[in-house]
């Protein structure tokens, strides 16, 4: 008996005529689209979510590094050797000593504070504008999904009022079809939509914690180049005081 109801239960699945195929299928070229948009923002919105996981990550374990033993070379040049080239911390330092180089170069006088400052507040603008790339995206996901869901619900519920209207009397035959199309599309906009606005809020959040660590960095070593090393993070220079003697 258990054999015969296994093999029942495969024809009974393929025979619900109100599953997401079958849905797709009496939805038309108009369903299927409202899909396929669907689909497309929800592959794109979890590509970006990793991806952007994945450099922040980087940069957060780059700044394990810098508190754990950049301050404590000798110089700028040699604490930069110790970082990943093309890491967001090594940009700071290499903008922040190109700019150190190239003050010396300017015909029109500039405070050298002004010029450094500048400089690396345009790195640290470089930094956050990348690493803000993509969230557009899942903010427009976000807002825009659930409209793309209700349209085609919209359009369910239009053809379920034709049949309605073509069979004279509304019969669950007439509108199961349609009233079903509907609503899975609404239910696929919510799922799209939810994960999205998830990603950009979490996504946000790590990248104002990662820019105020950048900015902390970006002020240490402008008070290096302006005070030519003499000052350095407490963190660098903080040593045990040595117990006193009676």
């Amino acid at each position: 008996m258990l054999t015969t109801i296994l093999a029942a239960a495969p024809a009974a699945a393929s025979a619900n005529p109100y599953g997401l195929q079958e849905a797709l299928q009496q939805g038309g070229i108009i369903a299927q689209t409202v899909f396929g948009i669907l689909v497309v923002m929800s592959v794109g919105t979890f590509y970006i979510m990793f991806t952007k996981l994945f450099e922040q990550q980087k940069i957060m374990g780059q700044a394990k590094r810098v508190r754990a033993a950049f301050w404590n070379s000798n110089n700028l040049k040699e604490a930069a050797a110790k970082l990943e080239k093309n890491s967001a911390y090594r940009q700071i330092v290499d903008d922040g000593l190109m700019a150190q180089d190239q003050h010396t170069k300017l015909t029109d006088p500039v405070e050298a504070h002004d010029w450094l400052h500048g400089s690396l507040a345009r790195s640290e603008a470089a930094i956050n504008s990348k690493l803000g790339g993509g969230l557009a995206f899942l903010a427009t996901v976000g807002s825009v999904s659930p409209f793309v869901g209700l349209f085609g619900t919209v359009v369910g519920i239009y053809r379920a009022l034709i049949k309605i209207g073509a069979s004279g009397q509304a019969s669950i035959d007439a509108v199961a079809g349609p009233v079903g199309e509907a609503l899975i599309m609404t239910a696929l906009g919510l799922v799209v939509a939810v994960p999205a606005v998830l990603a950009y809020n979490w996504l946000q959040r790590r990248n104002k914690s990662i820019a105020e660590d950048l900015s902390a960095f970006s002020n240490d070593v402008l008070s290096y180049l302006a005070s030519n090393g003499a000052v350095r993070p407490m963190m660098a220079n903080a040593k045990a005081a040595p117990a006193k003697t009676a």
